[in-house]
């Protein structure tokens, strides 16, 4: 299956992506078939080098069926190329590393002093009766 993709260069530090067709079976910064364009990260999202894309190549491209991967439609999707694809549902994320060990580390806790009041429920039941 072709892939639309980014091929990693650049220098230590400092990475610089090309935007590729390629063979889905190939390493990514392997053998691909036609570079589309460049992203480089590093520039301020407002400068019109950090992106260059051949749109009628793209186009064309998946009109042959190769398939942009997350990232790629992301960008194609700033471009207005594409519609932007929906953002995935990582509700930790929002939450800082150290927070969610704490929590885990509390639930457990947590679980354990919920499960005693129905313990002792249970032992009044019969008492009842």
């Amino acid at each position: 299956m072709l892939r639309i993709r980014l091929s990693m260069g650049g220098v230590r530090k400092r990475p610089i992506y090309k935007i590729v067709v390629a063979d889905g079976r190939y390493p990514r910064d392997g053998k691909f078939i036609e570079k589309l364009g460049s992203y480089n990260p590093l520039l301020p999202k407002d400068k019109k080098e950090r992106i260059k894309v051949e749109f009628e190549r793209v186009k064309y491209w998946i009109s042959k069926g190769a398939q942009p991967t997350l990232r790629v439609s992301r960008i194609l999707g700033e471009m207005q190329l594409m519609p932007m694809p929906k953002p995935g549902n990582n509700p930790l994320k929002a939450i800082s590393k150290k927070d969610r060990k704490k929590e885990n580390k509390e639930e457990p806790k947590a679980e354990a002093k919920k499960e005693e009041p129905k313990a002792e429920a249970k032992k009044e039941e019969p008492k009842a009766k």
